[in-house]
């Protein structure tokens, strides 16, 4: 009995050795899998990137658009360029224009002992509609602007072509990857500064559309793909925030440095008033800005120093220069919330004053050069030029400003949540001192001088330029708009008469003939479809 009782427990002992052996082999519970979650601490749409204690947030939009009437994406005919025959009215000038984009931002948020750390980037990927351009080959022969190659000039007949102007694009053309990338906002916030590339401070909050999607009013800054910038934003709090700005000038923010000792009549007419001679940069733009944001709306005063260098009067150190020029401008912005028209309705104003910075008025997008071509009863067509440069001078004499004003606004009206109408419209003018009125207009005036300019009868480099546009939206879902914006655009020249230009306008395929000197006129319309997410 004894034996029996050994060796059932001795059975039963070694039965738990290996129960226990086998079970210090099995596999431990994997940890369970740290999903992603929700940041709530900056609103919709962050989440936690796992690990970490940043949150992030994916956003953009898919864009698909046409514009009638313009060779730009839109922007109006304004202006005859080697890379377009905007303003020529003939059939070198697209009648539509189509461009598909993809934008994609990235914001990421930390809370940290300081505040919270913020960057954020915004790229976008473009794919537009090309169009072509004359080569002063004498043959008729055009280069297709999405072909030339980099540095390619068509006036200078040297553009390196594919189907040798014929107007067809060979197999080699890889025009499935020739579209466009490009970085609207790079930029970090800490601490109250903001360093990178974001809107300027100078701008309206509604940058260059007050109600619109037309890209080109003039009446205000507008840096709506960014501009580089080291900046300071206090919080005072009740909405009452002030900004302190170093901002970078040479992208967008240079108008121009006319030395009117190389201007022509024959150059005049394609809006060259000279010599541009911009110099290197030696101070950025200097920017301050106070904003009070309110329930009612917002109020916002700005202020801006803009250093005009140029380089020398001729071509060599010895020759001299002028002493630098500051120029400056100054903004006022008004919006109107929750007006009593109904739920939403909106009114967005503000005006402008530059003296030697004329990029806040004639803003980027809009440019400030302008050559268009119309018709005529009494000659070959009729054209209309101008420009608005920042400072202008002659060989030996010192810069002279140029002043601006202007002013834009529009007003939205929200029909019921699904459609909306905005209209708006914009007004700029150019002022030119009386050096530049003297050596262009006066007495042996480049424009008033030579056989070739017998009929001008009215000389003065002034202008302005008048917009009005009328949009509609429909949101039939959320995040989904369509959208119609048609905008009229009208050049106010103060030239008039008859001129005969010297040679023929080449890019634009114009001919040596008489044109009568005339304000000029064009109409846009953009069709457009963009889902945000």
């Amino acid at each position: 009995m004894k034996l029996v009782k050994s060796l059932l427990l001795g059975s039963a002992a070694g039965l738990i050795a290996v129960g226990g052996a086998q079970a210090a082999d099995l596999p431990v519970k994997a940890k369970a899998v740290e999903y992603v979650k929700i940041c709530s601490l900056y609103g919709a749409g962050f989440y936690y990137i796992p690990g970490t204690d940043t949150c992030i947030k994916l956003g953009g939009y898919l864009r698909a658009e046409v514009a009638l009437g313009t060779n730009s994406d839109f922007g109006g005919g304004l202006n005859v360029s080697s890379q377009g025959a905007n303003g020529s009215r003939n059939r070198l000038t697209n009648y539509y224009t189509m461009r598909a984009r993809e934008d994609l931002n990235i914001d990421t948020r930390t809370a940290t002992e300081y505040g919270v750390v913020r960057t954020f980037f915004d790229g976008v990927f473009s794919w537009s509609s090309g169009n072509y351009v004359g080569t002063n080959s004498g043959t008729g022969t055009t280069a297709y602007s999405g072909t030339l190659a980099a540095g390619t000039n068509p006036l200078t007949g040297a553009a390196t072509l594919y189907g040798s102007g014929s107007g067809a694009v060979n197999s080699t053309d890889s025009n499935t990857s020739g579209g466009s990338l490009g970085v609207y906002y790079a930029f970090i916030q800490f601490a109250g500064f903001t360093m990178g590339k974001a809107v300027s401070q100078f701008d309206a909050p509604w940058s260059n559309y007050p109600g619109n999607n037309f890209d080109s009013l003039v009446g205000g800054s507008g840096t709506v793909t960014g501009i580089n910038q080291f900046t300071y934003t206090a919080d005072f709090g009740q909405g009452v925030t002030a900004a302190f700005s170093a901002e970078d000038v040479s992208s967008y923010m240079q108008a121009g440095n006319l030395n009117m000792s190389g201007a022509s009549a024959y150059g005049m007419l394609q809006g060259a008033y000279g010599s541009n001679a911009i110099g290197g940069t030696r101070s950025p733009n200097l920017v301050a800005m106070v904003r009070v944001d309110q329930a009612w709306g917002l109020f916002q005063a700005s202020v801006a120093a803009h250093d005009n260098h140029v380089g020398y009067y001729g071509a060599a150190e010895p020759t001299g220069h002028p002493d630098d020029k500051w120029g400056w401008a100054v903004q006022l912005a008004l919006s109107i919330k929750n007006i009593p028209t109904g739920a939403g309705d909106t009114i967005n104003v503000q005006g402008v004053y530059t003296d030697g910075a004329s990029r806040y008025n004639f803003q980027n997008l809009a440019g400030g050069t302008y050559s268009m071509f119309g018709g005529s009863s009494t000659a070959y067509q009729s054209i209309g030029f101008a420009t608005a440069p920042d400072t202008v001078y002659v060989t030996g004499s010192s810069q002279e400003t140029i002043k601006t004003w202007g002013f834009r606004g529009a007003y939205t009206h929200n029909w019921d949540p699904y459609w909306n109408t905005a209209i708006y419209g914009a007004y700029a003018q150019a002022q030119y001192g009386s050096l530049a009125k003297t050596t262009l207009c006066g007495v042996g005036g480049t424009f008033v001088t030579g056989a070739s300019q017998a009929g001008v009868t009215g000389c003065n480099p002034d202008f302005a330029i008048g917009q009005v546009g009328i949009i509609t939206r429909w949101t039939p879902v959320k995040n989904l708009t369509f959208s119609a914006d048609l905008a009229w655009t009208h050049l106010d020249q103060k030239y008039s008469g008859t001129v005969t230009p010297a040679a023929l306008i080449a890019v634009p395929a114009k001919p040596v003939a008489t044109y009568e000197l005339k304000d000029q006129d064009t109409l846009v319309l953009l069709l457009r479809a963009q889902r945000n997410w």
